[in-house]
């Protein structure tokens, strides 16, 4: 394979699940040139990596002919004709992108479900890669090398939706607990779902930090406390031991796959998690009590 194009749309997380599939493509063929349309923000990340060598935006307006039953323009097919392999995870539930390829008969064209069918989310999107002859059982794919500090804890007490997210009144209350029980320096991730000022009282604010820098500084936390989110997955790439609430979605999909990740889950409902049980779960992860 001498150039691979990747379809991969949705948010950071999205991205981050599919890293383990580009991750392989790359140790297959290190001198491929890869490139992904989609995320553009957050493939960012894999360009930093090494994993990824361009990336066009999802929403650039040219891909739109992917999902119209008329012929591609000349320009679009003639720049899609030079991948030796296309791989598309967007959404196709009628087919019309798939019936645009293969551009020509040396073309490989790969059609995966955008949505997981198998557990970890990550085992899904690397499924495709066996017709290939690829074959993966590690779903975990570091971005950084942890350099823990022993005070710094990072909270983000929010996600993509409300029905994720503990009661922010339990995160004040962890918050200061933490504070008190480890002497804990706490700092506050925050992103453009977020409200601003969201926690802002219990630490130091992160707030709309580009993904390599935040990357970077998760990996010098002792602890990561979060929901099912995009920055839940980052901050397991980073390495940093992570504790993730989960409520109404499954965590046998869309937990991180990574063995210093611990998930809590008292039911379907988020105020179902009580804060003794989040504590003793810091407890056993952190168990050197200031």
């Amino acid at each position: 394979m001498r150039r691979i194009l990747v379809l991969r749309g949705g948010a950071l997380g999205d991205f981050l699940v599919t890293l383990p599939a580009l991750a392989w493509m790359r140790q297959q063929w290190p001198q491929a040139r890869i490139e992904l349309a989609g995320n553009a923000t957050a493939a960012a990340l894999g360009v930093h990596a090494g994993l990824i060598d361009a990336v066009a935006s999802q929403h650039d307006r040219e891909w739109a002919a992917l999902h119209a039953d008329a012929g591609l323009p000349a320009e679009l097919a003639a720049r899609l004709a030079v991948f030796d392999l296309v791989i598309n995870y967007w959404p196709d539930p009628d087919g019309t992108l798939s019936r645009h390829f293969p551009i020509h008969p040396a073309q490989t064209f790969i059609p995966a479900s955008a949505r997981p069918v198998l557990a970890p989310a990550a085992a899904h999107y690397c499924e495709p890669l066996r017709a290939l002859g690829l074959n993966r059982t590690n779903f975990a794919r570091l971005l950084a090398r942890p350099e823990p500090r022993s005070s710094w804890i990072a909270l983000h007490p929010g996600s993509g939706s409300p029905a994720k997210n503990w009661p922010l009144a339990s995160w004040r209350n962890l918050a200061a607990w933490l504070k008190q029980a480890y002497a804990a320096r706490l700092f506050i991730i925050s992103g453009e779902a977020e409200p601003d000022g969201l926690l802002a009282e219990s630490g130091e604010p992160w707030r709309c930090l580009p993904l390599t820098q935040l990357l970077g500084q998760l990996a010098q936390c002792r602890l990561f406390i979060g929901h099912d989110s995009g920055i839940s997955h980052l901050a397991a790439a980073a390495g940093t031991p992570c504790l993730l609430l989960f409520g109404p979605t499954d965590p046998g999909i869309w937990a991180p796959p990574y063995p210093q990740v611990r998930v809590v889950q008292s039911g379907r409902t988020m105020a179902a998690i009580s804060e003794s049980t989040v504590r003793a779960a810091v407890a056993a992860m952190l168990p050197d009590q200031k």
